[in-house]
């Protein structure tokens, strides 16, 4: 195929996850960020959807592919991946996300697709609407699964599989798997394949929370009053040349604004991406960042997961995020694809709830751990469920299923 042309040879979690997913297998993927997952699960699609079509008598319009993602700007890039991977074999892909005209994506629709890339909100809306027809998906991928399944997309996510049919090929791609979304994620996988004990799960690198080892990370306690001066000191260090990219995470969508504008006053070519930012501004930002005409982006954590940006040299976490999984997934946008690259991190007094898991995950890639940061102390919280809290008891994932009983109703009880 074309679009592995240019491999030397494909990369870890590529050659271990396709000759099972070529084979028709049920898949959980999880390997560091920078790895390659996109075309792990991609070429595999590209084949399922052209082995289809030689056995459909005449072509139908119906998508065979559905990827689901949880950001906008996952999505398109996704879809541009595999766009471009599917142009030599007439693969068609049409991606569909909020914030934008349903208009052109309506028409995109009608015309025809093998493979949809969407965001959980709005194919739920084209769905409702009758716009969008999934009853012939036969290869599901959730990408960023951790992500996907969490409290805030898993209602979604439950309305649009129970359009899918179950006899399909499931598959999900994520770089962190938490405790908390594993059972969850063995529900999806076990309705597609009822008569399956287990799934297939491949973990390149280490099963506990890790980070990119190609990523040199540098964590600095700081008091927060302390931060803007330091962010300067640190681009006129990183940045010196103005040309180079650097990424700097922000926790909040009014602190992006505050710290974009601050830059601005203060002579950095500088632009930004967040939520409250409309979505053709945000592909602005984005584009401009990656052309080199705006080579320094201040960023929430909507650029935080699953995003490709070329030779990003350094990413400085302006803010911690709230959570270490996040912290993985941002400095992972350096560091990509076997290139070397540097995470600066600030870490106040306001963060010390998550320093025992940073410690962990600093000591796992063989990093300097400050002397301050051992201070907050190295005990690890237990994970809360984000239903019932800290007063909930892990269930093992070969539990029996609770047992449904149905009372009778009666007027005189």
């Amino acid at each position: 195929m074309k679009c592995c042309s240019g491999f030397e040879k494909p990369s870890p979690i590529q050659a271990h996850s396709w000759p099972f997913l070529l084979d028709g297998r049920d898949l959980i993927g999880i390997a560091a960020t920078g790895s390659g997952k996109t075309l792990a699960f991609g070429v595999p699609a590209l084949v399922h959807i052209l082995n289809h079509k030689k056995k459909e008598k005449k072509h139908s319009k119906g998508s065979r592919c559905l990827v689901l993602s949880p950001t906008r700007e996952l999505a398109q890039q996704i879809a541009a991946v595999l766009e471009e991977a599917g142009a030599s074999c007439g693969v068609k892909v049409v991606c569909l996300y909020g914030g934008s005209s349903k208009g052109p994506q309506y028409s995109s629709l009608r015309s025809g697709c093998d493979i949809v890339v969407a965001t959980p909100g709005r194919l739920q809306d084209f769905v409702d609407e009758g716009v969008c027809k999934l009853d012939q998906i036969t290869y599901l991928v959730l990408d960023e699964a951790d992500r996907m399944l969490d409290l805030g997309f898993e209602p979604a996510v439950r309305a649009i599989v129970s359009h899918i049919p179950q006899e399909r090929q499931t598959i999900m791609f994520s770089a962190t798997w938490p405790t908390s979304v594993q059972k969850l994620a063995q529900e999806f996988i076990q309705d597609a394949s009822p008569e399956l004990i287990s799934f297939l799960q491949i973990t390149v690198g280490s099963e506990d929370l890790s980070a990119n080892h190609d990523v040199t990370q540098i964590v600095e306690v700081l008091d927060d009053k302390s931060r803007d001066r330091r962010l300067q000191e640190l681009l006129r260090l990183y940045h010196k040349t103005k040309r180079n990219r650097v990424l700097v995470f922000v926790l909040y969508k009014k602190e992006a604004v505050r710290v974009e504008n601050f830059l601005q006053k203060q002579g950095w070519n500088v632009t930004g991406i967040h939520g409250d930012k409309s979505q053709q501004a945000r592909n602005q930002a984005l584009s401009a960042f990656k052309d080199g005409s705006h080579p320094l982006l201040i960023a929430t954590d909507v650029a935080a997961r699953g995003l490709d940006i070329p030779d990003v040299e350094f990413v400085i976490n302006y803010s911690f995020p709230l959570t270490t999984e996040d912290y993985v997934h941002r400095i992972g946008r350096t560091g990509r694809a076997g290139k070397k690259g540097t995470a600066h991190t600030f870490f106040t007094t306001a963060d010390k709830a998550r320093a025992g898991e940073l410690v962990n995950i600093l000591r796992e890639a063989r990093q300097i751990v400050p002397e301050e940061l051992l201070k907050f102390g190295a005990h690890v919280k237990k994970k809360e469920s984000k239903l019932y809290g800290a007063h909930f008891r892990e269930l093992a994932a070969d539990a029996p299923k609770a047992q449904k009983i149905t009372f009778d109703v009666s007027d005189e009880e």
